[in-house]
């Protein structure tokens, strides 16, 4: 014992404090290998962000819950039940899946517009190869799950909107003002893919959904398009403002779907989903989104380019609120099954 412990606590030789340290650094470099650079890891979650588009996964995902929850409603059924978790799970993997797609077709337009060039894909970050496996990987998971916890209308639905979206609409920016029109289609079946989930069937209730966010999306793009219309004209993308810089076309449209808005958001409560309390409070609602639209047509006599770019930002403030407050009063005021 004592002659182990004299090994043990005896003084350490030049050349073995040298082999220790030598040691010592070896494992200090190899472990140093593995860490991840400084703010990697903030930089890959902000690349994951960025590249499934979380911020319109997320519009997705509370429009679905609405299609989804009134769909219960009308068929006497619980709003909170598993069936809902894993609706959302699917739809907004295939949300995510196609804005990745989106992504890969785009990245050279991308790169050429200031609010778009730091994407992983435009910057040069990641691979292509990477943008189409992770989108067409999320878009296959997501129609897997569908298929398996809600029915077929629902996954083909969700197909159709992945393909009118990304092959589609996505080239057609390039060709046509059109594109805007056509790409509301697979913009407005967030709630229509909620319902169909509960009801396995299309119904006119799920129709007055769709429409709703169909005709929202005007005035919220024609602002967009008008705020970056420099960035649009740079990359070749044929938005109205860029086409007709005017703003002409741009306000008319604008204005045009604002004011169908009223009546449109008010189709629910017609086909029944909701009681009149729903109306007292849309009418409001659509009448405050008309007049930021209407005080967006100042942009044709604005005097300064920083005074319509704020007015763009204010219509474009306003759309973003006035879709989830409209989604919330419909299902506050949505009516059970009788």
């Amino acid at each position: 014992m004592a002659r182990a412990a004299a090994l043990l606590f005896r003084p350490m030789t030049p050349a073995s404090q040298a082999a220790a340290t030598s040691d010592l650094a070896v494992n200090s470099a190899a472990h140093s290998i593995h860490a991840p650079a400084p703010g990697a890891t903030a930089t890959l979650i902000h690349d994951l962000r960025e590249l499934f588009k979380v911020k319109v996964v997320g519009l997705v995902l509370v429009t679905g819950w609405g299609g989804f929850y009134l769909g219960s409603m009308r068929s006497g059924i619980s709003t909170l039940q598993s069936g809902l978790l894993d609706t959302l799970l699917g739809i907004g993997l295939i949300s995510a899946g196609a804005g990745a797609l989106n992504q890969a077709l785009e990245r050279t337009t991308d790169a050429r517009m200031k609010r778009t060039a730091d994407r992983p894909l435009a910057s040069g970050r990641w691979p292509l190869s990477v943008g189409i496996i992770a989108g067409l990987g999320a878009v296959a998971l997501g129609a897997v799950w569908l298929a398996l916890c809600t029915n077929l209308l629902t996954v083909s639905l969700a197909l159709l909107t992945v393909f009118t979206y990304v092959a589609i609409y996505t080239p057609l920016k390039r060709v046509t003002t059109m594109a805007t029109f056509i790409g509301a289609f697979p913009g407005a079946m967030g709630p229509m893919l909620g319902w169909t989930a509960v009801r396995d069937r299309i119904e006119w209730p799920a129709v007055a959904l769709f429409a709703i966010l169909f005709v929202w999306q005007f005035p919220h793009f024609m602002s967009i398009a008008w705020l970056y219309r420099d960035d649009y004209a740079r990359a070749g993308i044929r938005m109205l403002p860029v086409v007709q810089p005017d703003g002409w076309s741009t306000v008319v449209e604008a204005l045009f779907y604002a004011v169908i808005m009223i009546p449109v958001s008010l189709a629910p409560w017609r086909l029944g989903l909701t009681g009149v309390a729903y109306a007292v409070f849309a009418v409001p609602l659509g009448l405050v989104y008309l007049a930021y639209t209407i005080r967006f047509s100042r942009i044709l006599r604005a005097k300064t380019d920083d005074e319509s770019r704020k007015l763009a930002r204010d219509l474009l403030k306003v759309s973003v609120l006035y879709l989830p407050l409209l989604f919330t009063t419909l299902m506050l005021c949505a009516r059970a099954k009788g």
